[in-house]
């Protein structure tokens, strides 16, 4: 006969293993920081400013949305095709854009890849700057590829990679604008 404590811990511990395999790896004794936490200005209004690059980046990916009470991202991450993603810059520029500012757009492939955290994997990029990052997050880049038609370059936040994609797969958009 089974003891219902052991049962009661067994099936608490059968829930959280898919939840820890799913955790964050990183190695800061070995590998220095990429994208120190410090290297970032944010907003309550949902924004990061990188003092490096100068690029101001929304927090969340587009179909989340920023909480400034938990300084989380909530709800889904939404997927587009490279057009659907360059759109989507579009639209949300159209209806009055994000945080006061208009000229939102869909990174180039070198100022997507300055978001990656070398030290970190599932997901490579830092959490405390950009919270619900998703550990197979892929995310379009504007550049299209000039040698083969017709990928476009995205960004494999789970490992840090990036690759060429046919324009058709369904990938993640995160928006940048210049700094000021």
């Amino acid at each position: 006969m089974s003891n219902p404590k052991q049962t009661t811990a067994l099936s608490c511990l059968l829930v959280l293993l898919p939840l820890l395999g799913n955790a964050q790896t990183c190695k800061p004794q070995s590998i220095s920081a990429t994208t120190p936490t410090a290297r970032f200005t944010s907003s309550n209004s949902g924004w990061m400013l990188d003092k490096y690059t100068g690029l101001m980046w929304k927090t969340c990916s587009e179909g989340q949305v920023w909480n400034s009470g938990t300084h989380a991202c909530d709800y889904t991450v939404d997927t587009f095709t490279w057009q659907g993603a360059l759109q989507q810059a579009q639209k949300l520029n159209a209806i009055g854009g994000f945080a006061k500012f208009k000229d939102w757009r869909i990174p180039n492939q070198k100022e997507l890849y300055t978001l990656v955290e070398i030290q970190c994997y599932s997901p490579a990029i830092n959490l405390k700057v950009f919270p619900n990052t998703g550990t197979n997050a892929f995310v379009w880049s504007s550049s299209a590829s000039p040698d083969y038609n017709p990928p476009a370059w995205i960004v494999g936040f789970s490992d840090g990679s990036f690759s060429l994609q046919d324009k058709s797969y369904s990938g993640q958009v995160r928006l940048v604008r210049a700094g000021q």
